[in-house]
């Protein structure tokens, strides 16, 4: 009896340690065996990990041969999106009997789920859909992938789905019925499968970066439990300049200036020779736009051409983005307005022959003042089209738009000191005053068949209030600039009763675009103007407090927070239902208090805004928001040595709190990662050259002389007007 309780106690110990030394085994055997590629961006990064020992081989079958039992088996997808994995059934049969823990992307079959076509995503963004990740991406957050090509499965337990969802951070309004699983566990086995590819994660730049390593842990602690082996670390190939507490170096601003500047070279912004073709070939009537593939291949322009309109939001899976072809009459000023600035600072006489150019293109010889535009007897003469792609283009002709290339004219010109598009610009001013109604409001656009409906005297004698900064204020800063060389109160009398008009329902009351913050930021240059002007008590009272609203947006690291109204008066706020997500422009945030920054419509308008508002008032608070502004667009700017299409760019949105690029990709037409040459890159590269001249716009252009014809012209475009 005691030798039967002894042999009983003796088998229950070895059973124990048997069990421990399993366990131990379990915890410490590190192996992963992969197939795939071997520059893929998650075998890099393990093979740098020394807790991890990795194998790799040359076919599936071969791995799951060579894994021992429990082991780890990665499958990857060596030609995503064009070719999907290849596995055999005797793969899935070795996978069971050894028991291996194995993750697969992007297969070409599963046993006894059935695969379809695969799909190019349009609207669908990856969600988070479980608490598989433990937090890290939590259940509902989005995140992006560049090029998201997906393979429809029959399951229903995607841990990580494609769907079209709204929202900054999170799905706000849940799944909608149709999602389609990318990430899923077999049912039975120890097998996660991702109907896409998730291992080049860093090349096709997956954001935000904090929730693809925890992907990517959970994803390694599946594969390897209780070995603790930690979030992935790598460096992006797309990061800001500087992080968000970096001390700055010395000449930090000036570098800024000269990586920006740079961008349009290296972009490939600048239209070369005999391209017409090229972009004819190129542009898609359906969607009124179009683009070509960045190649460093692109022969560089000289500005004789004119100007590309940036690079587009869409990230391709090698984390590529393409150039948006359209040439727009605002961004070809505004992109020679930083061409002239940039030389300034840099000391590049070829800077200003670019700058030069691209006016003379835009202003001279392109359609977009030619026809109806350069008719005496049409009432759209003087102006400029919005673009010339094709006639829904040329038709549109927007006051706002025509404001910026006004004033990035007038500051090339006071730059290079080229007078030859005086007169051109001085019609263009007369142009807009005489369409511009008897309250100094214009409306939003006015496009040629509404010209050949109606004489200028029409446009001239409406009354119309349209309480839009966004649209109108720029305007109201050019009348009130073209007042200063004319001494023609027409310019004044109209534009102050406007300003005077919108401030009285400033701001809750305002109609704005795609945030409220931007009209706020609109509204700093002309009432920073109108200060220059008439310096009284109440014109700085209205400036005071429009600059202390910007200023209580920003935040510390300097950025301005992005804000939203009252949705009665909105034009493009952020996406109210799943369905209507990337179907209009929209808001880089979906509620107030998000954490984001958009250079594309707020911030580099208040950064001109702000920089004006100081050389009108000399006030030292908005002289510091300035400067905290200028650090913050100098941290933000893009850096990526990979992707020269974007290195020195300023992208559309930027998270401040994660300090990285990140918003809503909701908007349609000007994504979260699309550079505009024109609004961001041009006004910011323009505006940190202003600060290195210590100078303004206003005084900048002080000495111009497109008012020498004055009097001639206004009889040739407003006769019988004297007041």
């Amino acid at each position: 009896m005691y030798w039967k309780k002894l042999r009983t106690k003796i088998s229950l110990y070895l059973f124990a340690i048997s069990l421990i030394m399993n366990t131990q085994c379990s915890a410490t055997n590190r192996t992963i065996h992969i197939f795939g590629s071997s520059k893929s961006d998650i075998t890099n990064i393990l093979k740098q990990n020394e807790k991890v020992n990795i194998k790799t081989y040359n076919t599936p079958d071969e791995v799951a041969q060579a894994a021992k039992t429990g082991e780890a088996v990665m499958v990857l997808a060596e030609n995503y999106p064009s070719e999907r994995v290849k596995l055999s059934e005797d793969f899935f049969r070795t996978v069971k009997e050894k028991e291996l823990k194995v993750f697969i992307e992007y297969p070409a079959f599963l046993p006894d789920i059935k695969l379809d076509e695969t799909i190019e995503a349009h609207y669908e963004r990856v969600v988070a859909n479980s608490s598989f990740f433990n937090g890290m991406p939590d259940s509902l957050q989005v995140l992006s992938m560049g090029g998201l090509n997906f393979i429809p499965a029959e399951v229903n337990n995607g841990v990580m789905v494609a769907a079209r969802v709204a929202g900054f951070d999170s799905a706000i309004f849940g799944l909608p019925e149709k999602t389609y699983p990318l990430l899923f566990e077999m049912p039975d086995q120890n097998i996660l499968v991702s109907t896409t590819s998730l291992s080049n994660f860093v090349s096709g730049r997956y954001a935000p970066q904090e929730a693809w390593g925890g992907v990517w842990e959970s994803i390694i602690d599946y594969l390897l439990p209780k070995n603790n082996i930690g979030e992935p670390n790598w460096d992006p190939v797309l990061k800001p300049a500087y992080a968000k507490d970096e001390v700055l170096p010395d000449g930090f601003q000036k570098q800024s200036i000269e990586k920006g500047i740079n961008w349009f070279i290296d972009a490939k912004m600048l239209i070369p020779d005999n391209y017409e073709n090229i972009i004819k070939q190129n542009f898609n009537e359906k969607i009124n736009t179009g683009w070509i593939s960045w190649s460093d291949t692109i022969p560089e322009g000289d500005g004789s051409n004119g100007v590309f309109e940036g690079i587009f939001s869409k990230i391709d899976e090698n984390g590529n983005q393409p150039i948006g072809i359209v040439r727009r009459a605002d961004c070809t000023g505004e992109s020679a307005m930083a061409f002239a600035c940039a030389g300034k600072v840099l000391g590049k006489e070829k800077y200003f022959q670019i700058a030069d150019k691209l006016i003379d293109y835009i202003l001279k010889e392109s359609p977009a003042t030619k026809n109806e535009y350069g008719d005496p007897n049409h009432a759209a003469y003087g102006l400029v089209a919005w673009g010339f792609e094709n006639f829904a283009w040329y038709r549109a002709n927007y006051g706002d738009d025509n404001a910026r290339l006004l004033l990035g004219s007038l500051i090339t010109s006071a730059i290079t000191g080229n007078k030859s598009w005086d007169d051109i610009l001085m019609k263009l001013l007369l142009a807009q005053l005489r369409t511009t109604g008897k309250n100094g409001f214009r409306l939003d656009r006015i496009d040629l068949p509404q010209f050949e409906q109606h004489d200028w005297q029409y446009f001239y004698e409406r009354d119309v209030i349209n309480l839009s900064p966004h649209m109108e204020a720029y305007l109201w800063a050019c009348m009130l600039w073209a007042y200063d060389k004319t001494g023609d109160p027409l310019f004044l009398e109209r534009t102050e009763k406007a300003i005077r008009k919108t401030m009285g329902h400033y701001p809750y009351e305002l109609r704005w675009m795609n945030g409220l913050a931007q009209e706020r930021a609109r509204m700093l240059l002309p009432l920073s103007w109108l200060v220059r002007i008439n310096n009284t008590p109440e014109n700085r009272a209205m400036l005071n407090r429009v600059a202390n609203d910007v200023i209580k947006l920003q935040d510390e690291c300097g950025a301005i927070q992005e804000e939203l109204g009252d949705l009665k008066h909105s034009r493009f706020p952020p996406p109210q239902s799943n369905e209507a997500y990337g179907t209009s422009e929209a808001s880089l945030i979906a509620k107030n208090g998000d954490k984001v920054s958009d250079l594309l419509y707020t911030t580099n308008f208040a950064f001109l805004g702000l920089h004006e508002a100081y050389y009108a008032t000399k006030d030292p608070e908005i002289k510091k928001a300035c400067d905290k502004l200028a650090e913050f667009l100098c941290r933000a700017q893009v850096d990526s040595k990979k992707h020269p299409e974007i290195h020195g760019g300023w992208m559309r949105a930027f998270d401040f709190e994660r300090f990285e690029h990140w918003g809503s990709n909701a908007d349609h037409g000007w994504g979260a990662w699309a550079i505009e040459s024109g609004w961001t890159q041009g006004w910011i590269v323009s505006v940190l050259s202003l600060r290195e001249m210590g100078t303004s716009v206003w005084d900048l252009t002080k000495d111009s002389e497109v008012n020498k014809n004055y009097p001639e012209l206004k009889k040739e475009m407003m006769p019988g007007i004297s007041k």
